[in-house]
């Protein structure tokens, strides 16, 4: 009887998000190579604008890091026609909310505002795209604020700088090896003219992707767009040819060190395939198996069964042109390092010569489902999909048919892709330790 209940909540879920999730939307390109999507839904009084920008950390010149989210700040400081501080207090006052955020992929801004101030929303993103002022008085105040953030964030914040240690050791090549932050140093040293330059290159329309998602009339939002952002000049093209890494074929180890941590912890990491392939998406699927939630298979064997680990779990950071998988512990008592990988890699090793149990692979399809749900539920959500799966998986409709991929994975594959690259010579084995004081 229990299983009937639980095959019929999943035939619900399953039936829900098939007729439910559908988005639509309509996209179309400006003269100048701005890619424009529109989503309309009348069910709130709301409307997002928002504009993804093809430029994040990768992007950035070495031993100038940190210029991408060094950006997402400096662009809040006032345009032409916005006076110097006077941003938020723009949006604040008409009843609206925004924010923006950095990836080594992207870089991301939007406002969401009561549905009639949809020409305020335009007018204000084509002003930081036309005429935002970048002078020393804004670099300098930026400069202070980033150098905080970095201090609250990851500087005294436990556990903060372990992607950092990772990153540097798996890529020897690409870009991917710096941090979104960046170095401080580097932003120190940057000139006004490098500042110049990074925006000249990248905050240009051809490099961007507009999205108004909400209660909008699309005929009126296209004359907005055309107004607003049409007549903004094209920028160059913007050529990536990043180098290649060369495959991991034998085990490297590595140390960190963290003087806000007390307990160390050990991390395997794997360089993996883009976030755009389909491997990609079964490693997702791996790491909800391996650590989602306390009955997952890490949590409940070295936490709760084994008491040997106080958190244990696993990380696809998917990305554009390689993801890192993670597999990770934090020792109790007396438990080595070495005993809690090994008991991971027991666990790893199993997956890749039997098949997960009928009800996991339940489990996950169902957790996948709802999460399909989850994400285009909010009108925010929808503006954020639509902008990130164009920009970076050059696909916008996969809003509504990635949960196929999810779907069609299969057991097997699950079996496979993890004895395709979770294996100890293709990794980095990293001792993240609390630092000597």
């Amino acid at each position: 009887m229990k299983k009937s209940i639980l095959s019929l909540a999943s035939a619900v879920l399953f039936a829900f998000s098939m007729n439910a999730q559908q988005v639509e939307f309509e996209e179309y390109d400006l003269s100048n190579g701005m890619h424009v999507i529109l989503h309309q839904d009348s069910s709130a009084p709301v409307v997002v604008t928002s504009v993804m920008y093809h430029v994040g950390a990768k992007d950035e010149q070495p031993g100038r890091t940190g210029m991408a989210h060094f950006f997402e700040h400096l662009l809040f400081e006032g345009t032409e026609n916005i006076k110097k501080g006077e941003w938020f207090k723009m949006v604040s006052s008409n009843g609206g909310r925004n924010n923006a955020n950095t990836t080594d992929d992207r870089t991301y801004y939007y406002e969401i505002f009561p549905s009639n101030k949809l020409e305020l929303g335009l007018w204000m993103e084509s002003e930081r795209l036309l005429h935002p002022i970048i002078g020393q008085d804004g670099v300098d105040t930026q400069n202070e604020v980033v150098k905080e953030e970095k201090r609250l964030r990851v500087d005294n914040q436990p556990y903060s700088k372990f992607l950092e240690y990772v990153k540097e050791n798996i890529f020897k090549k690409h870009p991917y090896k710096g941090t979104t932050i960046g170095k401080m140093e580097d932003l120190d040293a940057a000139t006004l003219e490098e500042f110049l330059a990074f925006n000249k290159k990248f905050y240009v329309p051809n490099n961007a992707t507009l999205v108004v998602a909400g209660d909008i009339d699309k005929a009126a939002a296209k004359k907005m767009i055309e107004d607003y952002f049409g007549p903004i000049p094209r920028g160059e093209e913007i050529t990536r040819n990043f180098p290649k890494e060369d495959p991991i074929t034998e085990a490297m180890t590595a140390k960190g060190y963290d003087a806000n941590i007390q307990i160390p912890a050990i991390m395997a990491a794997y360089r993996t395939p883009s976030m755009k392939t389909r491997d990609s998406r079964v490693l997702d699927m791996i790491s909800s198996y391996l650590s989602t939630g306390r009955s997952s298979v890490l949590y409940k064997k070295l936490v709760d069964d084994k008491k040997m680990a106080l958190q244990a779990g696993a990380i696809n950071l998917s990305q554009e042109d390689y993801g890192t998988y993670i597999l990770y512990g934090l020792p109790q008592g007396d438990t080595q390092l070495k005993d809690i990988i090994a008991e991971v890699d027991a666990e790893i090793v199993k997956m890749q010569t039997e098949l997960i149990s009928e009800k996991d692979f339940q489990k996950l399809q169902n957790q996948f489902e709802n999460n399909f749900v989850n994400s285009n539920s909010s009108v925010e959500g929808i503006a954020n999909s639509l902008a990130r799966y164009n920009v970076l998986y050059g696909d916008t409709n996969l809003i509504n048919t990635e949960i196929d991929i999810f779907r069609s994975i299969t057991r097997e594959e699950i079996r496979d892709v993890a004895k395709k690259y979770l294996n100890p010579n293709q990794r980095l084995l990293l001792e993240y330790l609390p630092e000597a004081k």
